[in-house]
């Protein structure tokens, strides 16, 4: 887990609509220094999508969100996702997503729901949805309560708040859709993707050298 997110420290979270916008817009965000996305499984295009993006940019580390179902892990495992990312954590969910042997971040929004994640032996969870929750103030909140707990923030976070969640000694990285626009997306604006990602990057840099 560690590793796989070592130089992570932002990481689009993206919702492809067309399969054939995945590849450059993977090659977009990786030109501009992001190297680990998410491809959230709200299309039909989603594991084509990642599928698509192992083949032609290995250099990417493409992992599936949006996990809902066991069945959902099973294709984001068969098209080839590095990582599994779900909104929340059932039971079922978890059993699946454990034994698929691949980094797991489930989702979390309660004590409760971190203590059941940590039973599990995960460390690492997701925060969703990070602000509508209490944003950085939650987050110190649960640092003295669970030392040893990273978070993965996602949800209303954009370029702005970014760097208040980096700065926070639980939070390792954040997730985010602000440096891929819906609409820069649509219109196969890849250079602006780019120069977005560019200053999410640089966002992460700065947080990892202060």
């Amino acid at each position: 887990m560690y590793a796989l997110f070592a130089d992570a420290s932002v990481i689009p979270v993206l919702t492809v609509e067309r399969e054939a916008d995945a590849v450059p817009l993977a090659r977009a965000l990786y030109e501009g220094g992001l190297g680990v996305i998410e491809v959230t499984f709200r299309t039909p295009a989603a594991a084509a999508a990642i599928a698509a993006i192992v083949r032609e940019v290995p250099q990417v580390v493409v992992g599936a969100g949006t996990l809902l179902r066991a069945a959902d892990i099973a294709a984001a495992r068969a098209a080839g996702a590095r990582f599994l990312v779900s909104p929340g954590i059932t039971p079922e969910l978890a059993a699946a997503a454990l034994a698929a042997e691949l980094p797991y971040l489930p989702g979390v929004a309660t004590p409760s729901e971190v203590m059941a994640a940590r039973a599990l032996g995960i460390c690492v969870m997701k925060l969703f949805p990070a602000e509508a929750l209490g944003g950085t103030a939650l987050l110190r909140a649960l640092a003295p309560v669970f030392p040893g707990i990273a978070f993965c923030p996602t949800g209303g976070i954009d370029e702005r708040s970014a760097a208040d969640y980096l700065a926070l000694p639980n939070v390792p990285m954040v997730g985010g859709s602000w440096m891929a626009p819906r609409e820069a997306v649509a219109a196969r604006d890849w250079g602006r993707i780019r120069r977005l990602a560019e200053r999410a990057a640089g966002i992460g840099r700065a947080a990892a050298a202060a």
